[in-house]
């Protein structure tokens, strides 16, 4: 299971998935830490242009299609600003972080998109929102297993 947090910088995506991917056991991915450790000597390829943005949505997709391949749980965050991105991403389970209404950079604030639909939408940072999702993750997998439970 692909699982994808995105939302504005500094709306708590990585405070989120960290300790969620621990919480279920799952791997985690931080697109600041695979943007840093894939940096090389050509870095027009790692811009923050909307092109830029959709290679790393592409680069994401690559290492989180990896580990599910694995038959794990991957716990993806980056900004994702774009529907496009985030199709381009193909999460199973999107959860959008909508916790603060402008980031720290203008041009990423005027790119971002409001999702037109997400799985799981946090507009409020509550200490224990990840034991919070763990509820909603585990009756997604159910529904989608054919065993949910009312």
């Amino acid at each position: 299971m692909k699982i994808l947090i995105f939302g504005l910088p500094g709306s708590g995506k990585t405070t989120l998935a960290k300790p969620f991917a621990e919480l279920i056991g799952g791997v985690h991915i931080n697109a600041d830490e695979v943007r840093t450790h894939y940096e090389g000597p050509d870095m027009s390829k790692w811009d923050f242009s909307p092109e830029g943005r959709m290679r790393q949505a592409l680069r994401m997709r690559h290492l989180s299609d990896g580990v599910v391949m694995a038959e794990k749980i991957v716990v993806t965050d980056f900004v994702c600003p774009t529907e496009s991105a985030r199709q381009a991403f193909a999460p199973d389970y999107t959860v959008w972080m909508d916790t603060i209404k402008e980031g720290r950079y203008e041009d990423t604030n005027r790119m971002f998109e409001a999702p037109p639909h997400c799985d799981y939408h946090v507009n409020e940072w509550f200490e224990d929102t990840h034991v919070q999702l763990l509820k909603v993750v585990q009756n997604y997998m159910l529904a989608r297993s054919g065993n949910a439970t009312e």
